[in-house]
């Protein structure tokens, strides 16, 4: 009932920059918190940013100063710009938001996207 897709991905120098989108899609009566996570080879899945519905965003420190979410809530996507890309940030991002349905909207439910690979790499 409720899609997340991720695109963006894809292969980048260092220094260099991607954007990275997920829209949600479906039966959505509201979208509540976006983020997303990555997780490399051999690694936990850690969160890089969160977005809240009207609050206020964080950072995991690793990106602090070189990643931004933003949200576009009328298209019920979320992005994440990454700039100044270092090998380190190699990883499959995934979208993760709280939806809430037109069937039971007084509650919400978590939902992932699929995941988008990220290669920074000379």
């Amino acid at each position: 009932q409720v899609q997340l897709v991720e695109s963006g991905g894809g292969l980048v120098q260092p220094g260099g920059s991607l954007r990275l989108s997920c829209a949600a899609s479906g039966s959505i009566f509201s979208v509540n918190d976006m983020g997303w996570y990555r997780q490399a080879p051999g690694k936990e899945r850690e969160l890089v940013a969160i977005f809240p519905s009207g609050g206020i965003t964080k950072y995991a420190d690793s990106v602090k100063g070189r990643f931004t979410i933003s949200r576009d809530n009328a298209k019920n996507t979320v992005y994440l710009q990454m700039n100044d890309l270092k090998p380190e940030d190699t990883a499959v991002y995934y979208c993760n938001a709280k939806v809430s349905t037109y069937i039971r909207t007084w509650t919400s439910d978590l939902y992932w996207g699929q995941g988008t690979q990220v290669t920074v790499s000379s």
